[in-house]
């Protein structure tokens, strides 16, 4: 059977993947926080798990995943200021939290539509294990691991010997985490599993341990965990943002309510930076919701960029590196995808053309063969993006491997990777931007938008629409022609 190899951050080192159960791995990720659009660092997050399930399941194993929508109160880390986001919101919209949190859910859903990544098994909700969150703090007060404050139930992590050793954490370090105003903590550590609710009337509080409550943010996961996969689970996913505070609670309050090992697997994604150099020469930004410096899928797309574009240029990097996103970039990544796309549309141009069948193939050559077990072993390798996409661009030169075993193996991994790299319909548009490159400088700015206008409902297929835009372009003394492989644009008089 074909070895997973996986960075783990438990271990701090690569090792060879074994699930508790031969042919079933359980793998959960942290979800959004559903109270405003998922920015294009939450959704790489969700990338390489789709990536690496997909890879779980070509070698043959049953996935059971779970992505959670944080649709209560939370906080983030020990310096947010004390509100709730979720409630904040709603005042904003003029809405209810459980509205904010429905529509924002749904986008959510919508932009991983939108970059080809699966939904997992089940998206859980919060606010749907509420009696599950409350069992959990019980079964943590029998086991003497928490106490209570004037406002709080709080963990006591020095009941957790083993507290400091995921994160790496010294204790010399930790007056930074506490919070001046927060006297009646033990622990700088020590956090909250539900706080009394009786400062303020809230939309989202429950009745339990004899008033009103809310639970605190970490306690979500571990219920939701517990209750749809099991106490131990081979795969726990997410930001290495989360490493220092939450993942290490979660352990924590998991190991100390079951006295098992939680899980044997922690993968953790690296930070999207923005590059942006402005008066002040500050050029590096992590991007976040609350700086509101934060870019969407919305976002690319109001400037002509393909979801999937973005997602190429996210698998052209490891998952453990930081990635420095600017639209120059993008630019670069959008170029680099479309030439990859067009090399593929020729070899099957040419299967076509022959009218060669390819889906039926069983006797591959050697070369095939040893290309595929390459690629394979790098989708393995901790997920080995870059490398896998490398190894496409020279399987598809290589001059002893026929046409149609090319393009048996480009449908094969595009099944993992699903940047569409067989759709050649978007191919003509991206052609002429490229193209007008040339000559930007050139053509007015006018002329411009109309162009990416008419690619817009060429796309959408509202060819009506199209032709106004080509009929006003030519008002404007332009004239465009649609070829087989280009857009042609030229000025009367020929000022070129």
């Amino acid at each position: 059977m074909q070895k997973i190899f996986l960075y783990n951050t438990k271990t701090k080192q690569k090792e060879e993947f074994k699930p508790l159960q031969e042919w079933l791995v359980k793998m959960y990720s942290c979800g959004p926080t559903v109270y405003n659009y998922a920015h294009i660092w939450n959704l790489r997050s969700y990338i390489f798990p789709d990536i690496l399930k997909k890879t779980l399941r070509l070698v043959w194993y049953k996935v059971e995943d779970l992505i959670n929508f944080t649709d209560v109160w939370h906080l983030v880390s020990d310096w947010d200021e004390w509100e709730d986001k979720m409630e904040k919101k709603a005042k904003e919209e003029w809405k209810n939290a459980w509205e904010i949190s429905k529509f924002y859910s749904e986008a959510f859903k919508s932009d991983l539509k939108k970059l080809n990544i699966w939904f997992p098994k089940k998206f859980s909700k919060a606010t749907d294990y509420i009696q599950e969150q409350i069992d959990l703090v019980k079964k943590l007060e029998e086991k003497w691991c928490t106490y209570k404050t004037s406002d709080w139930i709080y963990f006591d992590t020095e009941k957790f010997p083993r507290y400091w050793e995921f994160a790496n954490i010294k204790k010399d370090e930790l007056k930074e985490w506490a919070r001046v105003d927060f006297w009646e903590k033990k622990n700088p550590t020590d956090f909250a599993l539900w706080k009394f609710s009786w400062d303020s009337k809230r939309q989202m509080e429950w009745d339990a341990f004899w008033q009103k409550w809310f639970p605190g943010w970490h306690l979500e996961c571990t219920a939701m965990i517990f209750k749809e996969l099991w106490e131990t689970i081979d795969i726990h996913t997410w930001w290495t943002d989360h490493i220092r505070v939450h993942h290490t609670n979660e352990i924590a309050q998991a190991e100390c309510a079951t006295w098992k090992n939680y899980v044997n697997y922690w993968l953790h994604w690296e930070f999207l930076i923005l590059d942006k150099k402005d008066d002040s020469n500050e050029k590096w930004w992590k991007m976040s919701k609350s700086s509101w410096n934060f870019i969407t899928i919305k976002t690319l797309e109001e400037k002509w960029f393909d979801p999937i574009v973005y997602k190429f240029f996210a698998l052209q990097n490891s998952y453990r590196k930081f990635l420095t996103f600017s639209f120059e970039n993008l630019k670069v990544a959008e170029k680099n995808y479309e030439k990859f796309k067009s090399e593929i549309k020729k070899i099957f141009q040419d299967i076509w053309n022959e009218q060669k069948i390819f889906s039926d193939l069983k006797n591959f050559s050697e070369e095939f063969k040893n290309y595929d077990k390459k690629i394979l072993d790098k989708f393995c390798d901790n997920i080995s993006t870059p490398q896998v996409l490398d190894l496409l661009r020279k399987f598809l030169k290589e001059k002893n491997i026929s046409p149609e075993e090319k393009i048996f193996l480009i449908k094969k991994y595009d099944k993992i990777l699903w940047l569409n790299l067989l759709d050649f319909s978007k191919l003509q548009q991206h052609a002429l931007a490229c193209w007008l490159d040339e000559f930007s400088d050139k053509i007015p700015e006018e002329i411009k938008i109309l162009i990416e206008k008419r690619k817009f409902f060429k796309q959408e297929k509202k060819f009506l629409e199209a032709d106004k835009i080509k009929e006003k372009i030519f008002s404007l003394w332009f004239e465009i022609k649609d070829t087989r492989e280009w857009i042609e644009i030229k000025k009367y008089k020929n000022i070129f």
